[in-house]
């Protein structure tokens, strides 16, 4: 099973990606979690990603995509993967099919989890009071979702003309969102 998952800034990708982890048997890639990883471990593509950063600018998309496909050359995501937070724009969904398609690893499917801006803002509001994530505060957020309007937001009809996007309301108790994004994911396979 071979699984994007997509939605705003705090619409709950990584907490479903990690429980579908578990049902599926396959790794969670998250590209932050990469990028941090190889800069971790010091590796050639992590050196160049350590400088870019280190001068305040943006990880290329070509890196970034060099990282995931080492990362998909590895055993465990033989079988499949859940990508989480990316792609992050047309460039990148574009980027991602040819390299699928050069692995010969398509994608099953696409979840989208819709939630309202309002309700991201209440979640990431909460989260910030009780972990203090910079990334949570309200002002952040805010910028946050205008940038995932603009940019990341018409990655979904890309997705949608090729037929793999399946779109899951993600308001609600963490069983029933769960339920939910189980259902989509089987039906979709």
């Amino acid at each position: 099973m071979r699984i994007v998952f997509f939605g705003a800034p705090g619409s709950g990708k990584g907490t479903q990606a990690t429980l579908l982890k578990s049902t599926f048997g396959i790794p969670h890639i998250s590209t932050g979690d990469l990028l941090r990883g190889h800069v971790a471990r010091g590796t050639a593509l992590g050196l160049k990603a350590k400088a870019v950063m280190e001068a305040g600018q943006l990880v290329s998309d070509e890196l970034v995509l060099g990282m995931l496909e080492d990362r998909l050359a590895e055993a465990d995501a033989a079988p499949g993967f859940i990508l989480d937070g990316y792609p992050r724009n047309l460039a990148q969904a574009d980027a991602l099919g040819a390299l699928l398609a050069r692995i010969d690893q398509p994608l099953d499917v696409v979840v989208k989890l819709n939630v309202p801006n309002e309700a991201i803002l209440e979640r990431c509001a909460k989260r910030f009071a009780a972990e203090g994530r910079k990334d949570d505060n309200p002002d952040v957020v805010r910028g946050r979702l205008a940038v995932y309007a603009e940019q990341t937001a018409p990655v979904a009809a890309f997705y949608a003309r090729t037929g793999k996007l399946v779109e899951v309301d993600g308001v609600g108790e963490l069983a029933e969102v769960s339920a939910r994004v189980l259902a989509a994911v089987r039906s979709a396979a």
